[in-house]
């Protein structure tokens, strides 16, 4: 069936664009307004250091120009992906996009300035109560200060950004542009050309001549380049450790962590407890192995299914009331604001011709969050539905609490709440369930979710420590290095697979590794998930999660989530994920008899 137009959408499964601007034309006068405004953020350079009064009022001035910014660019933004082809959104999102650049340029200055404050006359103007609404970003930045250089040397800095990018460039030329796959023969016998989108299709075949095949001839077209590769990651390694050593943190892994204000001593936490789950990794692939009749289990039997999807077509309608049912816990509040996001079109149901695929939450401060779907009727898509709302519920309750300056939450924190929903929602389903093939498939869904974000990630994550410390320590980061460092962990993490010498080099078609030390955090944000989840389930802790929700950006994400009873400071958290992953794999074993 074709996919329909745009203007054939029903309104009732459509956002509802006037809460942010009533018109187009309500958007035209507030982006002339906003461009006139710009001066106003440019005449605050120079004010900041005077007193507590001048640096809040500077700072009121250019937050709410960032306000203001932030509607005119997210309305364009929304409008333009329910239909990437109108030629009309095209040209207000990059007029949007055009101020947003300007505004930066003129608030560079901001950093810069509040760190030239001499700083005990810093930090007295921090304590004074008329800041105390600033205080968090006053504190983060002048936490900075020891790694912050003199004027000169971080112009120099900020002039060499701009070709530090140069390997991340290369690896995306090589992999997204220049590199062709081969063919192979499908489940029909029919010719394919493999592409980075369809290698994940065929990898997931029940067929293990398509697997084998698919992975063979994909991650042999690394291997052609695997020299060209290990110096592109090794070019980003080095500016990653040289920005280390010039701004004096012991390790790059530090320096990473810094940001969002994170001891190593996490990082290690996260491994040691996932070292300590391995051989529930092993039960695991050992019940793969047995499940798919395999005398050996290769790395490519991992993406198989182990359970045939079944039957379970799940209406738009039907999947609201299993939200709905999932987060009963969660208390009535949160009930009407689900009912609100439903009602008042905050979601965006199907897909329609030049949609923008996949699915994602956008919060927008003192209005509301809208979320993107694509649904097509499954229990993914349930799934999908509770993980957006969750971000959603996240974006609103801090909205709602805080003021825009404090609202935006981090990285480290922004993977929980979605998490939390899916997990709610998986125990609710195993609860009301009892078919046997059906819970089979709830559980598997749950435990490759598991598998591939809180193991594999954290392997990605030992890998790229151990890569910046090799080459910290003057050992050349070549193929065969690096090949030997990812072959070992993969031989840790997947004891009972056969690791065969293309899976080696894996990691050289990881596009975050060139954001390094980022992936971590999706495996401390599964595991703190799912340990929320049994304290709201089992220990009465609703009323906590609700308050984490508020903070948005108000403290550091790890005081965020100790709200929540999340120490990550401790190995607590991820050992109760491991418990979780050993229930759900025992009653799997069970089932699969």
């Amino acid at each position: 069936m074709a996919i329909k137009a745009r203007n054939e959408a029903q309104e009732r499964y459509t956002w509802n664009f006037t809460d942010i601007f009533p018109s187009d034309e309500a958007w035209e006068k507030a982006l002339a307004d906003l461009e006139a405004s710009l001066p106003e953020a440019a005449a605050i350079q120079g004010t900041l250091g005077a007193s507590a009064e001048s640096m809040k009022k500077g700072l009121d001035v250019y937050f709410e120009i960032s306000r203001r910014a932030e509607l005119v660019y997210v309305y364009s933004m929304l409008r333009l992906n329910v239909d990437n082809g109108d030629p009309t959104y095209q040209a207000m999102n990059g007029r949007a996009e055009h101020i947003l650049v300007k505004l930066s340029t003129a608030g560079a200055f901001l950093v810069p300035e509040i760190l030239s404050i001499e700083e005990e006359k810093l930090s007295a103007m921090m304590q004074d109560p008329v800041l105390a609404g600033y205080r968090h970003q006053l504190e983060d930045i002048a936490r900075k200060r020891a790694h912050t250089l003199d004027e000169k040397s971080e112009r120099m800095l900020a002039m060499l950004s701009d070709a530090a990018g140069t390997a991340q460039n290369s690896f995306t030329m090589l992999e997204s542009v220049d590199m062709t796959f081969p063919t192979i023969e499908d489940e029909a016998g029919e010719t394919v050309t493999l592409t980075h989108g369809n290698f994940g299709v065929y990898r997931e075949s029940r067929d293990q001549r398509v697997r084998k095949d698919s992975f063979e001839q994909y991650f042999g077209e690394f291997k052609k380049y695997i020299n060209t590769l290990a110096a592109m990651y090794a070019g980003s390694v080095k500016m990653d450790n040289f920005n280390t050593r010039v701004r004096g943190y012991e390790s790059s892994c530090q320096k990473a962590l810094f940001g969002n204000n994170v001891p190593v001593s996490v990082y290690d936490s996260l491994t040691e407890a996932i070292h300590g789950g391995l051989p529930i990794m092993r039960r695991y692939l050992e019940l793969r192995r047995r499940v798919l009749g395999l005398e050996e289990l290769n790395m490519y039997d991992l993406y198989c299914p182990m359970v045939e999807s079944v039957e379970m077509k799940i209406s738009y309608e039907e999947a609201q009331e299993l939200v709905k049912k999932a987060t009963l816990p969660l208390g009535e509040g949160y009930q009407k604001l689900l009912d609100r996001a439903f009602s008042e079109r905050w979601i965006d149901v199907y897909e329609n011709k030049g949609k923008t695929t996949g699915a994602y939450s956008c919060g927008v401060h003192g209005v509301h969050p809208y979320v993107l779907l694509n649904y097509t009727d499954t229990l993914d898509d349930a799934f999908t539905l509770a993980h957006e709302l969750g971000h959603a519920m996240h974006s609103y309750y801090s909205s709602e609490a805080q003021d825009y300056a404090n609202h935006n939450y981090r990285i480290l924190v922004a993977e929980v709440a979605s998490t939390v929903n899916e997990v709610l929602l998986t125990r609710y389903l195993l609860k009301t369930e009892q078919d046997p093939a059906k819970r089979a498939y709830i559980l598997n869904h749950f435990l490759e979710g598991f598998r591939t974000t809180v193991f594999r990630q954290t392997l990605f994550a030992e890998f790229e420590r151990k890569a910046h410390d090799l080459d910290m320590e003057g050992t050349p980061l070549t193929a065969q290095t690096l090949n030997r460092v990812y072959r070992e962990l993969n031989e840790l993490y997947y004891e009972g697979a056969t690791v065969n010498e293309l899976q080696e080099i894996e990691w050289a078609r990881i596009p975050h590794f060139y954001n390094a030390f980022y992936v971590y955090q999706y495996a401390t944000g599964f595991c703190s998930a799912v340990s929320i989840a049994k304290r709201i389930l089992e220990e009465d802790g609703a009323a906590d999660y609700l308050r984490f929700l508020s903070t948005g950006g108000s403290d550091y994400p790890l005081e965020e989530l100790k709200i929540a009873g999340v120490d990550l400071t401790k190995p607590d958290a991820v050992a109760s994920a491991m418990k979780e992953f050993d229930a759900a794999l025992s009653e799997l074993e069970e089932l699969l008899a």
